[in-house]
């Protein structure tokens, strides 16, 4: 009985073994099979291990960490029920008691397989918890609430919130108040700044000179201490060690290998003496030293960025020179022929333009958009008026590069055999408006404006083109998207000269204008695209008119010519402007930053008036793209001579 008793018991607990075995098979089973998928559908992204608070990673290096330390609590998990299993089997415990605690560890695991999204008002009671711990955290730190930073919804629970704001907060404010410095004014530094931001080569120099004077003013109260000869022995060797490092050091890359030594004496020895009582005016006489190099420093760097900027402006890139030079050694040895046809350049029932330019690339954006857009090129004729120095390469480019069937005549404005014997060329003139706006001075702002205006070749073209009753101004900073046909239409009811007026400047703005009578509101005009009747101009005697005006200026001294050529244009043009619709001609692409994308598309002409060429590198990223896609790039020159606008 007692053999069989326990040959029995041995039986009986052999069935639980294997009855235990065999559910601990079926559960690997079901969990081999849950893993891939799990990993397929991407819910391990969401696994946490117990205890631990998740912040959203920002960075990819960051995010990686997290799912393989998600994917190791998941696997960490598994084993702990292998682990089960084998100490079910091995110690031959009651199969209740493990297949109750395995059924648990099972339940864990699938219930963060198939995560549970959070109820609607879980959601906005999260939202809840997360503003109000925003503001709390806002207003124990002092800062600024931005409602767009409390409005935003968030699904995440209260003590996510907490750390996430604890460290997102002050980013966010500090991006407030970049965006509330950094005001876009006309030169617009801050915004090439921000969008050519390299990191700081000599952050470890500045902390050591900012290290240096804060030991040098607590030095002398030290010095005076008979018991702090130890102190005073240290502070002074780190000064002479930071003054050795200094001299020779003024980027990071030069500092020795030690310097994070000196810095940590440093620092220990300047804790030190701050627990001693100072004399404050070493401090403030240290203070003062530093606020006055400062101040000196940010005016030298002040007064050097305008002069580089100005040069930047009024100096022609080498690239477009060395362009210049290369085309004008090539028209001389190549024997270009004049193939010019005489018959077309004197015409006047085709369509004439006339471009004013010193800028091969310039010229050459102009004409081809105008050529491109044209219903019929070969009724439009271009005259392009240039000096000496760029005669023969304006010819030797329009000869590698024509334009359709349009005619091209290159015409050097030194040569022409005009009254005036010694005749300069003379670009455009843009002259920088700058008034107050607003009614009171809280809301007074500076609005500043680039006029642009005839220069003095401008009052030569009724005789350079005396066969010719209507030519189109444009000028070499234009881009045309529109057919320009329809402009030789227009009826301008007796006026000289078809332009877009500028309403945001009016003439009584202008307080040194003086001479003659004006409409002090009159609005005035800008030049870029100018319809010119040169026979009703011939009619009226303008040049004779802004020549008068010209001197009467000029007696009265105290001004630039500049300033007087504005004025006398000014006034010259009095009730002789045609208005033009505003959608032919859009300005302010040379020094606006806000104009519309729309806007743009829409206008039949773009003017880039203003110090922010296109084809200068400080030119506005945003607006090049109209002026690059009409340069013809396939000429070698451009590559030999690194032209890349």
């Amino acid at each position: 009985m007692k053999g069989g008793g326990v040959g029995g018991g041995g039986g009986g607990g052999g069935k639980r073994r294997w009855k235990v075995l065999v559910i601990g098979v079926l559960v690997l089973v079901i969990l081999s099979m849950l893993v891939p998928l799990a990993f397929l559908l991407g819910l391990h992204n969401s696994f946490h291990s117990p205890g631990i608070v998740t912040v959203q990673p920002s960075s990819p290096f960051e995010r990686s960490r997290t799912n393989a330390t998600n994917h190791s609590q998941v696997l960490l998990n598994f084993r702990f029920i292998y682990f089960d299993l084998i100490r079910m089997l091995v110690l031959d415990l009651p199969s209740s008691i493990l297949q109750r605690d395995l059924s648990n560890r099972v339940d864990q695991v699938l219930q963060k397989i198939n995560p549970v999204l959070p109820k609607k008002t879980d959601i906005n009671a999260g939202s809840r918890d997360m503003n109000r711990t925003s503001i709390s955290d806002s207003k124990n730190r002092g800062l600024p609430v931005s409602p767009a930073v409390v409005a935003q919804p968030s699904p995440a629970n209260k003590t996510i919130t907490e750390v996430s704001h604890k460290g997102g907060q002050g980013a966010m404010v500090n991006a407030v108040e970049t965006q509330r410095t950094c005001q876009v004014e006309y030169g617009s530094y801050c915004l090439w700044r921000e969008e050519n931001k390299e990191p700081m080569k000599d952050a470890k120099v500045k902390h050591m000179k900012d290290l240096l004077f804060v030991a040098r003013a607590y030095y002398p109260s030290i010095a005076k201490m008979p018991s702090q000869s130890k102190l005073t022995r240290d502070m002074k060797q780190n000064i002479q060690e930071f003054e050795r490092i200094l001299i020779v050091s003024s980027a990071d890359a030069d500092l020795p290998p030690q310097v994070d030594k000196n810095f940590e004496k440093m620092e220990a020895v300047i804790s030190k003496a701050k627990s001693f009582p100072v004399d404050c005016n070493n401090v403030d006489k240290k203070l003062r030293q530093i606020l006055d190099m400062t101040e000196d420093e940010a005016s030298f760097h002040m007064k050097q960025s305008v002069f580089l900027y100005q040069l930047a402006v009024h100096t022609m890139p080498k690239s477009l020179h060395c362009l210049s030079m290369r085309l004008t050694v090539e028209y001389f040895k190549s024997g270009s022929v004049d193939t010019e046809d005489s018959e077309k350049f004197s015409d006047p029932s085709l369509l004439h333009f006339v471009v004013i330019s010193d800028n091969i690339l310039a010229s050459s954006v102009v004409i081809n958009s105008t050529v491109l857009h044209a219903r019929e090129s070969k009724n439009f004729v271009f005259h392009v008026l240039t000096n000496e120095q760029n005669y023969f390469a304006m010819k030797q480019w329009f000869i590698r590069n024509p334009c359709k069937q349009a005619a091209i005549q290159v015409l050097n404005i030194e040569k022409l055999e005009l009254d005036n014997s010694d005749v300069k060329l003379s670009l455009p003139a843009e002259f920088r408006v700058s008034f107050l706006s607003g009614d009171n001075l809280a809301s007074q702002g500076k609005r500043t404006h680039y006029l642009s205006l005839f220069s003095q070749s401008h009052y030569l073209f009724p005789k350079i083109f005396h066969k010719l009753k209507k030519v189109v101004i444009l000028d070499h900073d234009v881009v045309v998207q529109r057919d320009l046909s329809p402009l030789w239409e227009l009826d301008m009811e007796g006026k000289v000269n078809g332009a877009v007026k500028e309403c945001s400047v009016r003439l009584g703005q202008l307080k040194s204008l003086k001479g003659g009578s004006f409409d002090a509101n009159a609005c005035l005009w800008m030049s870029g695209l100018n319809v010119i009747d040169l026979a009703r101009w011939r009619e009226l005697g303008v040049s004779e008119t802004y020549q008068k005006f010209y001197k009467q200026q000029m007696s009265g001294g105290g001004e630039s010519r500049e300033a007087i050529a504005l004025q006398a244009s000014l006034l010259t043009f009095q009730d002789k402007v045609y208005a033009l619709d505003d959608k032919w001609a859009l300005s302010g692409l040379g020094y606006d930053y806000y104009i519309n994308t729309q806007t743009i598309k829409n206008a039949a002409t773009l003017h880039y008036n203003g110090n922010m060429k296109p084809w200068l590198e400080l030119g506005i990223p945003q607006y090049k793209t109209y002026w690059r896609k009409h340069l013809n790039r396939g000429d070698r020159f451009l590559s030999d001579c690194n032209v890349n606008p």
